[in-house]
């Protein structure tokens, strides 16, 4: 491909975005340049402080408990309060309760004030994902989706490459920094971004709070089925971080193994999410999802098999795939089945069914490899990938389509209205 071809298709790859959602996008970048905590959780309770194992599983566990309350309450304040105050108050809660846990020194604080953060560092996802969704089109949201996506794993390469050689010298700088990179993007997000959350009349506002709340949520089986589906292929996908390492340290791998074959996924996002979403944005997306859960599953499902380290990294690229594939797609499918004054209730559900299968999926891996050995694991991510695959064949197949807008020259101005299908 000539350097033209190149410049071409990165071109076309970013235009017709409007600006609010770059500065978005910047914001999320920020954000994730500074995601210390959360990398580093493990080894700083266990190789600066001294703790267990345990106590360490005990603290991420809280973390991620913080998580799943969070989504909840965060999509309710994003459809009241709204997206941008929402963010801002996620965002400086953030930064000063990463600060403070970089001085707590008592077991319970640390426990307790890493709940804190994993509440707050949580809260700005749904804000987020439902300002995407009012000011990109439709027919752009799975190209703005995929871009955010790989803005959260470039942030999150450079953090953590960096914040390896300073969590050498300073724990608590690594601390220190991403508090002030969180108020950075309060920053931003003060600055840059307005309020993208629909305008509605008095009596508007009256009747969509008696009809979206989280119970109305929570009785829509279509979208309620898509949760449910994005919670199975969570469960595989963590098993990247959980069941990978535990299974490869059994097998005799050294850390710097695990470390070689985890960049890989890394790596094959950054570079190829942007070309695969170009070649993947207008496709079927039942397709879509279907493909990227067998991958998922039969990616993982591999792992049994490798008996080497080529042979692990091959399995790698296989889920990473899927995994480049998915996401977009579903955040698309999200965005399309949730109601326009509703998003953040919506959204909220969604990021609450990765936030409960990071807690399951670490007792999932350590109990199965435990009882069974790493086989049985790795077997029953193939089955929860082929069911998972089997849901979007069946949960998609009566989805209308989306009726194409009109599309008028020049910037759009505010969120853009559609119209969403009846749930099932």
């Amino acid at each position: 491909m000539s350097v033209d071809s190149l410049r071409r298709a990165a071109k076309e790859s970013v235009s017709g975005l409007p600006r609010a959602f770059w500065w978005l996008w910047a914001s999320t970048l920020v954000n994730r340049l500074g995601a210390f905590v959360a990398t580093f959780m493990t080894l700083y309770l266990t190789l600066e402080r001294g703790y267990s194992a345990s106590f360490a599983g005990l603290v991420v566990a809280l973390h991620g408990l913080g998580g799943v309350i969070s989504s909840l309450v965060a999509g309710v304040m994003t459809d009241r309060l709204g997206r941008r105050p929402t963010m801002m108050a996620a965002q400086v809660s953030t930064a000063f309760s990463v600060a403070l846990l970089g001085f707590m020194q008592q077991p319970a604080a640390i426990a307790a004030v890493a709940m804190l953060v994993g509440m707050t560092s949580n809260a700005s996802r749904p804000a987020v994902q439902a300002m995407m969704a009012d000011i990109v089109r439709p027919e752009d949201r799975v190209r703005a989706f995929a871009l955010n996506y790989w803005a959260i794993n470039l942030g999150f390469a450079i953090s953590a490459a960096v914040a390896g050689f300073v969590a050498e010298y300073s724990y608590l700088a690594g601390f220190l920094g991403e508090a002030a990179l969180t108020l950075l993007c309060a920053v931003l997000v003060y600055l840059k971004l307005p309020e993208s959350r629909p305008e509605k009349s008095d009596a508007a506002t009256a009747a969509a709070e008696a009809e979206v709340r989280l119970g109305t949520v929570l009785r829509d089986g279509r979208y309620m089925g898509v949760v449910g589906l994005s919670f199975l292929i969570s469960l595989v996908f963590t098993q990247g971080s959980f069941g990978l390492p535990l299974a490869m340290g059994e097998a005799g791998f050294s850390t710097g193994d695990f470390g070689l074959v985890s960049a890989i996924n890394g790596v094959m996002i950054v570079v190829l999410q942007i070309p695969v979403t170009r070649f993947i944005e207008h496709r079927d997306p039942q397709k879509l999802l279907v493909i990227s859960a067998l991958l998922a599953g039969y990616g993982f499902g591999l792992t049994a098999f490798s008996g080497s380290l080529g042979a692990l990294a091959l399995t790698v690229c296989v889920w990473t795939l899927a995994e480049i594939i998915n996401s977009p797609t579903q955040m698309g499918l999200v965005a399309r089945l949730s109601p326009l004054h509703g998003r953040g209730r919506y959204q909220g559900m969604y990021t609450m069914s990765w936030a409960v299968a990071s807690l399951i999926a670490p007792l999932l891996a350590g109990g199965v490899i435990d009882r069974f050995g790493a086989g049985w694991l790795w077997g029953a991510t193939a089955v929860l990938g082929t069911v998972a695959g089997l849901g979007y064949w069946l949960l998609m197949r009566s989805l209308p389509p989306v009726e194409a807008p009109v599309l008028i020259p020049g910037p759009v101005p505010g969120p853009v209205p559609e119209v969403r299908p009846t749930a099932a």
